[in-house]
């Protein structure tokens, strides 16, 4: 093709012809133009698809990662209710008459308020994503700000829990094991069962329900982080994306 356009223009040069030399040197200038431009527009095409190839990627990572945390923050709730619920069913039974307490399920009840679980989110994907360039291939703006505001919601609600095992660990568990055995069981002859009736023990279940309750309260940083993970992984779900 470039040899039949040179013949051309050793031909209209040869025969002494500049106007039409000039035009058709114009002319093979646009194609050679028109020529770079699709190539550069080829280009940028197989680059825009191997940019959106590497963000369906991310965004299958980011939502397994974000199922996996949501089933994990489930089970981690559902402990902090089994202890709440402990704990509400002995302050029902305040003040503790030994008499005709049932001691079986007294001691169940003991010793579910011990549970004590913190969420430890899987965050590898999401810290890979900030501290590099990849970040910028997700186009939804939306689940980038919820990417980058993550561990500040995480947190804040860690904050709650953290507070919740400071007060199991430094007060309810130093009065359980001084007065009764490491399973709760008070049918054990070693067992203090005049511990029950004390004004301590009903003001540390108390304060125990109360820790609780600051976690499990939806509308504080629990219902936060449920409703980020929640709208990160409807963001990242391939189905739902074009």
């Amino acid at each position: 093709m470039i040899k039949f356009f040179r013949k051309i223009r050793k031909k209209l040069a040869d025969d002494n012809k500049p106007l039409k030399y000039m035009r058709y040197a114009i002319g093979e200038i646009v194609l050679v133009v028109i020529g770079i431009l699709i190539a550069l527009q080829i280009n940028n095409w197989n680059e825009i698809s191997k940019t959106r190839a590497r963000e369906k990627v991310l965004l299958n990572e980011i939502h397994q990662e974000f199922l996996e945390n949501k089933k994990q923050l489930e089970t981690v709730v559902n402990f902090h209710k089994k202890a709440f619920n402990a704990c509400d069913k002995i302050i029902n039974q305040f003040p503790i008459d030994l008499e005709t307490v049932n001691l079986d399920s007294l001691s169940v009840h003991l010793f579910n308020t011990t549970y004590r679980y913190t969420f430890n989110p899987s965050e590898g994907t999401i810290n890979s994503l900030i501290n590099t360039s990849s970040f910028e291939t997700i186009r939804n703006e939306h689940l980038r700000k919820l990417v980058v505001s993550w561990q500040d919601v995480v947190n804040d609600y860690l904050e709650e829990e953290l507070t919740a095992f400071y007060i199991e660990i430094n007060f309810i568990e130093p009065y359980l094991s001084k007065h009764f055995t490491f399973d709760c069981n008070l049918r054990n002859p070693k067992s203090d069962l005049e511990a029950l009736k004390s004004i301590e023990f009903e003001h540390l279940i108390q304060r125990r329900k109360e820790s609780l309750s600051d976690i499990l309260t939806y509308d504080t940083e629990l219902g936060v982080i449920q409703n980020t993970i929640d709208e990160i992984i409807r963001l990242t779900d391939l189905s739902n994306t074009k």
